[in-house]
């Protein structure tokens, strides 16, 4: 076991030694959800530790779009804010990699960091996201959330009116050349190893002038560390200011299966494009005590909406908390025990 200290400026802690600390909540994962729900938490004047493993996945974006107030921010500097907000108001914050949560006898969870140290935790909150697994065409992880793209509401702004790629991988990329479309008459859908459009299909892309490019792409074209184009088997390059991929999405989810939640597939028009946690509108599980928000749970979920679901969650988690207060309070006065249940110091109770 072991103890954890603050680093007042920051409201850090580190690895002391020692009996384990307890939190009302333990919160995994520092991005959007796991950051809102402990600002929530904080200011209902709970104990609350985030533990961040420090891999967001809008990591490799310069900006981050549609949070309205925030649009265009630094993805970097959102969550340094958010840190700073949660810490102000009591929260602790640690890096560190989860290995594993462990109900107790008596309620509660003891979780496990990868270096040793143990924390206690009345009630989990799992923001840990998601995997973006991408296709194995050259060039293409390296550019990601630069100039090769997923999401027409996170990136379409930016390259409208531009030559804009469609990476075909599955029946879905026929709609994202026609969602794309929206920004920039300028479309090519490369069928790669995606299916052939049938009449209908084709005849729709057509309409809209999307062009189609048969056989598959070998490997992106990059000069001056921009995209310039799109290289195919052939040798021939197809000029393309933007590339968009359509990853399979895979919730981060190892932690709350070694709890016994599993996970489901998510279908899009019949076809699979990843695997989420599944939990009620305000992040319950199968598990009691444990939520979930963000895209582990909601692999569509945009910043703001991620954010939004931590808030959800969070709120969720003080009123079972309040509610297990007064049970106790009540089988406390039924005893003659003072009640001692007040609102606890944003800090782990030793």
């Amino acid at each position: 076991m072991t103890r954890e200290s603050t680093t007042p400026a920051t409201g850090e802690i580190t690895h002391t030694g020692g009996a384990a600390s307890t939190y009302d909540v333990v919160v995994v994962g520092g991005g959007a959800a796991g950051l809102s729900g402990a600002l929530t938490l904080a200011r209902a004047r709970r104990s609350v530790l985030v533990i961040d493993a420090g891999r967001p996945r809008n990591a490799p974006a310069a900006h981050m779009h549609g949070y309205l107030s925030r649009d265009g921010e630094d993805p970097a500097t959102f969550l340094a804010v958010g840190r700073g907000e949660v810490t102000a108001y009591g929260g602790r914050i640690t890096h560190g990699a989860v290995e594993s949560a462990v109900p107790l006898a008596g309620g509660g969870f003891e979780v496990r960091l990868a270096d040793g140290r143990d924390v206690g935790a009345r009630r989990l909150l799992v923001t840990t996201g998601l995997l973006d697994e991408l296709p194995a065409v050259p060039g293409v992880a390296e550019r990601w959330g630069k100039d090769v793209l997923h999401c027409p509401y996170c990136h379409g702004w930016e390259v409208r009116d531009q030559a804009v790629g469609i990476l075909a991988t599955s029946p879905m990329s026929l709609h994202h050349a026609q969602l794309w479309r929206q920004w920039t008459d300028d479309v090519t859908l490369f069928l790669h190893e995606g299916p052939a459009p049938d009449a209908v299909t084709r005849a729709a892309l057509d309409a809209r002038g999307v062009r189609l490019v048969e056989g598959p792409v070998e490997a992106l074209d990059v000069q001056d560390g921009v995209l310039s184009g799109v290289r195919l088997a052939s040798g021939e390059v197809v000029p393309c200011a933007a590339l968009v991929v359509a990853p399979r999405f895979t919730g981060r989810s190892a932690l709350l299966e070694s709890l016994g939640i599993e996970t489901v597939e998510q279908e899009v028009d019949g076809t699979v494009v990843g695997t989420y946690v599944p939990s009620d509108p305000m992040g319950a599980t199968s598990v009691p005590g444990v939520r979930v928000a963000g895209n582990v749970t909601h692999l569509m979920a945009q910043v703001v909406a991620a954010a939004a679901a931590g808030v959800q969650a969070a709120a969720a988690i003080n009123g079972d908390l309040i509610a297990e207060d007064v049970r106790e309070a009540v089988a406390r006065a039924a005893t003659g025990e003072r009640a001692d249940d007040g609102p606890q110091a944003a800090t782990g109770k030793g």
